[in-house]
């Protein structure tokens, strides 16, 4: 990806307002939908790579979920992505993390990515996000990375956390519009 906009001039990413109201549908979701939804949006991980999430990848000591990278081409390369409690809170409700006959090899979601991108998507037409190519996954996982541009996240860490080989992939952020780019130059004035 080298722009945050198609070959259309539309967005690919969802703005705060857009994340602010999928996370309140998901909150109406059935729990392993809502448990999903709060993974890839408080991660910003590749929908493939949450569906791959197991119980042993949950780090609750260090606050993190541990992805396997699956864009480096190869087997075995991981990276631990911090997140807030609430979510480990949401994933040990929903999945029994802490439970002593817990499997801890097994997926925490059983679906493929078709459905798990489905019921992505029904809970941005519930969040009323309008419809476009901002309004996937890929646009939620675009979304956290100009959030955490616009958090003052270094973009080495930002690197880091979405998995990216190359810095200059993840400098694309930094060519949001609209709010996320105001609150950016806001910071310089």
């Amino acid at each position: 990806m080298d722009s945050l906009y198609n070959s259309g001039g539309h967005r690919l990413y969802l703005t705060k307002a857009e994340r602010d109201a999928f996370m309140g549908a998901a909150t109406k979701a059935p729990r392993d939908v809502r448990s999903f939804c709060e993974v890839l949006h408080f991660s910003g991980c590749r929908i493939s790579e949450a569906l791959a999430l197991t119980p042993k990848h949950i780090d609750i000591e260090n606050k993190a979920l541990v992805f396997e990278t699956l864009k480096k081409r190869r087997e075995g390369v991981f990276r631990a992505v911090l997140v807030p409690d609430s979510l480990l809170d949401t994933l040990n409700l929903v999945h029994g993390l802490k439970e002593k006959n817990i499997r801890r090899n097994d997926h925490l979601w059983s679906w493929s990515r078709t459905i798990a991108w489905r019921k992505i998507k029904a809970e941005m037409d519930d969040a009323g996000i309008e419809d476009g190519a901002h309004a996937s996954p890929n646009g939620l996982r675009h979304g956290y990375g100009v959030a955490g541009i616009s958090a003052g996240v270094p973009l080495n860490m930002l690197s880091k956390w979405m998995g990216h080989s190359k810095i200059e992939t993840t400098a694309i952020y930094a060519n949001a519009l609209g709010e996320e780019q105001r609150k950016i130059a806001e910071r310089m004035w």
